[in-house]
């Protein structure tokens, strides 16, 4: 699929106001029931490990119309995400809204989160803002090359994240997986947004991706060269990954594959391989530090024509 327009064109659902939660995603609010998600959407696309110990359900068609959503034991929605026009607000806040809007309309955002006797504090000049509304905190995340207007948003219920013990979860190969793959799934919704074809999943690249991140893991360094002075391109060629073209990008140190993505959109030479048109295969490998921090590698590539 090398055009959006090789894509079978899904209609965007029609976004009603919510009556009760400020903010909604594809008409779905904190609290609802699965049975009701399901009804609307049909099943997930994908079912991956997050960081709060739940997994996120990815629902889309051909990474149209893409929400993740998470739900408790008893089947009700305790956390969504989208990256894609589908926020709608008693407020009027939407996606492509400026944040000098948010600001006004929500107003200051929160510069900590206080989870038992610590507090979480969040770094300034970050390119999303967290509120605390309707029991719930609610990061809007803010491209800032399209002049800091909202570009995904993310709504974690109050019980949920106060689960969430500590900053970074606990590395588990069932949430390396998961990361690796919401990964990919953000990559092509954000593809879909700018008009692009969306990726292929390549498990050999990522065998590539996850050897450098575990090697940057162990070795405590956080670079596209390795020790051994090689770059992405050498070790794609030392495991017979044939490419006509090729880029890595890598992030570091967010607690979730969704942070790590929106921080690759703001930097532009990760932005870039995001959104080439050229690529049409991506691996994605994770994994975690002495602190379980994780570190992402994302190796995009076009197979070479012999």
């Amino acid at each position: 699929m090398d055009k959006q327009s090789d894509i079978p064109k899904v209609a965007k659902p029609e976004l009603e106001t919510p009556a009760e939660n400020t903010f909604t995603i594809h008409n779905i609010g904190i609290g609802d029931a699965k049975e009701e998600v399901e009804s609307q959407l049909g099943t997930a696309k994908r079912v991956s490990v997050n960081e709060y110990g739940t997994e996120w359900h990815a629902y889309h068609e051909n990474f149209q119309n893409f929400i993740m959503v998470s739900y408790s034991k008893d089947g009700v929605v305790n956390a969504l995400y989208t990256n894609q026009d589908l926020i709608a607000a008693k407020n009027g806040i939407k996606y492509g809204s400026p944040k000098e809007t948010v600001r006004q309309t929500l107003g200051e955002p929160l510069t900590e989160i206080r989870k038992g006797l610590v507090y979480y504090q969040f770094q300034k000049d970050q390119d999303y803002d967290v509120y605390n509304l309707d029991d719930s905190y609610v990061t809007v995340f803010y491209d800032k090359h399209k002049n800091n207007t909202v570009t995904a948003i993310q709504m974690i219920s109050e019980k949920l994240e106060q689960s969430k013990a500590s900053f970074y979860t606990e590395a588990s190969e069932d949430l390396k997986e998961g990361f690796e793959y919401q990964l990919f799934d953000l990559t092509n919704a954000s593809r879909l947004m700018h008009g692009l074809g969306i990726l292929t999943w390549d498990d050999e690249v990522r065998i590539t991706a996850r050897k450098h991140s575990a090697d940057m893991a162990e070795n405590s360094f956080f670079s596209h060269t390795n020790p051994e002075g090689q770059s992405p391109f050498d070790r794609m060629a030392e495991d017979d990954i044939a490419f006509s073209v090729a880029g890595e990008n890598l992030a570091y140190g967010q607690f979730s594959s969704i942070f790590a993505h929106e921080g690759l959109m703001n930097s532009l030479g990760h932005r870039e391989n995001i959104l080439k048109p050229d690529f049409k295969l991506l691996g994605v490998g994770v994994a975690f530090g002495p602190k379980h921090e994780p570190y992402f590698t994302e190796n995009f590539y076009t197979k070479r024509k012999f």
